[in-house]
């Protein structure tokens, strides 16, 4: 998960076309045919777009850009410290 990436994606692209996104990179992932790398791969975009969306709804709900990017980031080194 990288900050900068999902703060981009967050600013850059509608919460609909992320979702869409989301769908269709974890139908991608379900297959047989996708080795191990490819699924690391594509679960290091699936995370930055659920931190996109998280931030999103987040910045919708009146936090500023840079209290809602350290707010999922927080609550995202809380659940590895579990």
């Amino acid at each position: 998960m990288k900050l900068p990436v999902f703060k981009n994606l967050a600013n850059n692209v509608q919460a609909e076309q992320l979702e869409a996104t989301l769908e269709v990179l974890e139908a991608y992932a379900s297959s047989p045919a996708v080795k191990e790398p490819e699924q690391e791969a594509i679960g290091e975009i699936i995370s930055n777009i659920c931190g996109a969306l998280e931030m999103q709804e987040m910045m919708a709900s009146g936090m500023d850009e840079r209290e809602a990017a350290n707010t999922f980031m927080q609550r995202v080194m809380g659940s590895i410290d579990r």
